[in-house]
C-alpha cells in the first residue's frame, strides 16, 4: 500500500489503479483454479498485490475529484461501503461456498472488476498535477521484508516451530534489523515511501494510530464472536456469522453520519464519542458467558459497530486534508497500510493468546475428565468417539462431538477475565465454557 500510494503521487493515480484492478482480477481467476493450499496461498498473494493498489488509491481519487464541500458526504459513503463489505463479504462468501461452489468466492470478482475497469479506463479524467520523483527502493525492500518477518514469526511461533527455535528467533531478529534499516533509509531518502515529516501533523499521526487500533478491534471481533457463538452457544456456522449484521448496520450508520458531520464540526468531536462507544461495546463483550442470549450479543455488537464506523470515513479524510495533492497518495496509503497491519496483528496476536490459554486449560480439564470417565465407562474416553483429539478446535465445534461429551463433564464454569479490557474482549472468548 505505501509503495503504490507513493507511486500514484509520482506518476498519477489512474495507471496504478488500473494496474491494481488487472492484478486483482488475475489473482482471483487463479485462486479459483487452485488445487492445493500452497497454490491458493500464492494466488492470494497476487490478489493482495492488486488490492494494495486499489484500497488507498480509491480513497485518494475520491478526495482529488470531489469538491471540498462534498467530500464529507462521499467520504461517508466510501466509509460505509468499506465497513459494509468487511462484514457482508465473508457472509456472502459463506453462502456461495455452501450453496454453490467455493471457486465462485473468487470468480465473482471478475465481472465486478471488469465493470470497475471500464468505468476507470473511459470515464476517469485525471489531472496532471503529479511530478516525477526518485523512487525509494531501499525503503520499499526493507519495509516489505520487516513486515513479512514479523507476520511469519507471529504466525509460525508456537505452532510450526517452538518460540525458542532458531527459525522464530531468526525471523524476529530479521524484523528488528530490517525495521531499523527502514527507519534509517526513510531519514536519508529524498522522497521516502513513509515520510516522517508528515507525522509532525497532529491530526495525521493521531488518525493513523486510531486506524491501526480500531482496525484490530473491528476485525478480531468479526472473527472471534462468531466462533464464540458456534463453540460456546452451539449455533451453526452460518447462523453464527449472522451476528455480525448488527455490527455492520451500526458501522454503516456512524460511517455515514461521520462523513456528513466532518464538514461541520471538528474531527475529534466525532471520533471521541464514537470511540467511547467502541470501548463500551468491547467492555460489555467481556461479560459474555455460556448463558448469554443472542439478543444480548447483538446489542453489544451494535455498540461495537457504532463505535468503529466513523473511523472508516473520518480518518481517511482527516489524514489527507492536511496535505497537498502530491502527498495525498502517501497519506492515504500509509493510513490504510497501518489499518491493515493492525487487523493482521490483531488476528495474529489475539489468536496466539486465545490458542495458548485455551489449549492449556482444555488439556488440564480434559485430562481429569477423561480419566474419571474412562474409569466409569471402562473406556479411555468415557464413551467418546475413539481417536478424537479433544484439544482440536475443529472437533470441539462439531455438533456431533459436543453431543457425545458426557453431560456430567459439561458443567458451565465461568472464568472472569483478568487481562486488560482490549485483550479480554477480543482474545479470550473461548475460555472454559464447555466443561
Amino acid at each position: 500500500m505505501p509503495i503504490f500510494g507513493k507511486l500514484s503521487d509520482m506518476y498519477g493515480r489512474k495507471k496504478f489503479f488500473v494496474f491494481g484492478i488487472i492484478v486483482f482480477m488475475l489473482g482471483s481467476a487463479l485462486c479459483g483454479t487452485a488445487t492445493s493450499i500452497v497454490e491458493l496461498t500464492m494466488y492470494r498473494a497476487i490478489q493482495g498485490i492488486g488490492a494494495g493498489a486499489l484500497v488507498p488509491i480509491a480513497f485518494t481519487i475520491m478526495f482529488d475529484v470531489v469538491a471540498p464541500e462534498s467530500r464529507g458526504k462521499l467520504g461517508g459513503l466510501f466509509g460505509a461501503v468499506f465497513g459494509l463489505s468487511s462484514v457482508f463479504g465473508p457472509l456472502l462468501g459463506a453462502y456461495i461456498t455452501e450453496y454453490a461452489t467455493w471457486e465462485w468466492v473468487f470468480y465473482i470478482n471478475l465481472p465486478l472488476g471488469l465493470i470497475a475497469f471500464l468505468f476507470i479506463a473511459f470515464f476517469y479524467k485525471e489531472s496532471h498535477q503529479h511530478q516525477s520523483q526518485q523512487i525509494d527502493w531501499l525503503g520499499a525492500v526493507t519495509l516489505i521484508g520487516a513486515v513479512v518477518c514479523l507476520i511469519f514469526g507471529l504466525e509460525l511461533g508456537g505452532k510450526t516451530f517452538a518460540w525458542g527455535s532458531w527459525q522464530i528467533i531468526g525471523l524476529f531478529a530479521g524484523f528488528i534489523v530490517l525495521a531499523l534499516l527502514f527507519l534509517y533509509a526513510e531519514t536519508k531518502a529524498k522522497e521516502p515511501i513513509i515520510s516522517f515529516n508528515m507525522f509532525r501533523n497532529r491530526v495525521y499521526w493521531s488518525s493513523n494510530v486510531i486506524a491501526m487500533f480500531s482496525g484490530a478491534a473491528f476485525i478480531t471481533a468479526s472473527v472471534y464472536i462468531p466462533i464464540f457463538i458456534q463453540g460456546v452457544l452451539g449455533g451453526k456456522a452460518t447462523n453464527s456469522g449472522l451476528v455480525l449484521l448488527p455490527m455492520m448496520l451500526g458501522s454503516v450508520v456512524t460511517a455515514s453520519m461521520g462523513g456528513v458531520l466532518m464538514t461541520k464540526i471538528k474531527y475529534r468531536n466525532i471520533m471521541i464519542p464514537t470511540l467511547a462507544l467502541l470501548v463500551l461495546g468491547l467492555g460489555l463483550l467481556t461479560t459474555l458467558d455460556e448463558s448469554s442470549s443472542l439478543w444480548t450479543i447483538r446489542i453489544y455488537m451494535v455498540l461495537v459497530g457504532l463505535g468503529v464506523g466513523a473511523s472508516f470515513s473520518v480518518l481517511s479524510n482527516a489524514a489527507m486534508n492536511a496535505f497537498e495533492p502530491r502527498r495525498r497518495g502517501a497519506a492515504s496509503s500509509t493510513l490504510n497500510f497501518l489499518r491493515s497491519l493492525g487487523m493482521t496483528m490483531g488476528i495474529t496476536i489475539f489468536g496466539i493468546v486465545q490458542s495458548q490459554v485455551f489449549t492449556r486449560k482444555m488439556n488440564d480439564a480434559l485430562a481429569g475428565a477423561a480419566g474419571e470417565a474412562g474409569a466409569a465407562a471402562g473406556s479411555p474416553a468415557g464413551g467418546l468417539p475413539q481417536g478424537v483429539d479433544l484439544t482440536d478446535p475443529h472437533a470441539l465445534l462439531s455438533p456431533e462431538l459436543r453431543q457425545a461429551i458426557p453431560h456430567r463433564y459439561s458443567k458451565p464454569s465461568r472464568m472472569h477475565c483478568r487481562l486488560p479490557l482490549y485483550n479480554c474482549s477480543l482474545g479470550l472468548l473461548f475460555q472454559q465454557h464447555w466443561l
